[in-house]
């Protein structure tokens, strides 16, 4: 059985090297994120998980638009909680140094809302204060475009809304429960270097995560690593604390709910909020 002993963890924190922190869709819940799982997994009449996929972009990329459109325009105006900032905290050394003062730190998130980032980047501001860890977007972000074109380096961050006319209002319509509109593929998001689609730089299930060698050359030198607000059922997130037990690392969950494919291996478990357990804990 893992330990709920909190100065116990806190010993193996203030003598880690490297900490590997791996976040899912429970350390976005409390700032009022839907999951692809549970409740919210479903769009208009459409599993998410499926529209996500690229066997759905060739089928109707008016439809999957729409879908990440939707998606966009939840997120927006959705604010990190204090889980995102405790974790923020782990990569600035002022705050580090308190609690891990040998350690780097590399979060992996899977999550594609953005919230990771910007509660390191707003602590960053406000303290003046450059962060030396490293947050690591694996699937990508919701608010980031790629030219489809095979042939074209295009990216960029848009925060545009709508991002393109046609698809402006679509989101009511999930509300209102109306037929789904068909926006023409012209009238989509389109590159301004090459005119060709445009789609959201996300990794849809099938497809290799981003630098997903730099994240497992950080799980396989890392010595602690906490497990935060993830179901552990998306490869290769769920191996990665895996490949630190297997290096002789410590792992520590933090989780709603007990989770068995990472408490069966977890030195330590903390069950409840990610947004209060995570500043209680870590102390921070």
């Amino acid at each position: 059985m893992p330990s709920t002993n909190i100065e116990d963890f806190r010993l193996v924190l203030s003598n880690a090297r490297n900490i590997l922190v791996v976040s899912g869709a429970g350390l976005s819940a409390a700032s009022g994120i839907a999951t692809f799982r549970g409740q919210g997994g479903r769009w208009r009449k459409y599993d998410a998980s499926i529209l996500a996929t690229l066997a759905a972009w060739h089928e109707n990329q008016s439809r999957v638009w729409q879908f990440f459109h939707y998606r966009r325009e939840e997120v927006r105006s959705k604010r990190p909680n204090d889980g995102h900032y405790a974790l923020a905290r782990m990569c600035i050394p002022k705050w580090r140094q308190v609690v891990a003062p040998n350690a780097t730190v590399t979060h992996v998130t899977q999550n594609i809302d953005g919230l990771c980032l910007e509660a390191l980047n707003e602590l960053s501001t406000t303290s003046g204060e450059q962060p030396d860890g490293t947050v690591i977007e694996m699937h990508g972000n919701l608010f980031d475009v790629v030219c489809n074109a095979f042939d074209c380096d295009y990216r960029a961050k848009n925060m545009d809304y709508p991002i393109c006319p046609a698809l402006e209002g679509t989101e009511a319509i999930v509300a209102a429960g109306h037929v789904e509109p068909v926006v023409r593929r012209a009238d989509l998001p389109h590159c301004p270097k090459c005119q060709q689609l445009l789609r959201p730089d996300v990794v849809w299930f099938g497809e290799r995560p981003k630098q997903i060698q730099r994240i497992l050359e950080a799980a396989d030198s890392a010595d602690l690593c906490l497990v935060v607000g993830t179901s552990s059922l998306v490869q290769p997130a769920s191996k990665l604390p895996e490949r630190v037990r297997l290096n002789g690392g410590k792992i520590a969950v933090f989780n709603l709910e007990s989770n068995t494919n990472h408490s069966n291996e977890a030195d330590f478990e903390f069950v409840g909020p990610c947004e209060s357990e995570l500043s209680q804990i870590l102390g921070l």
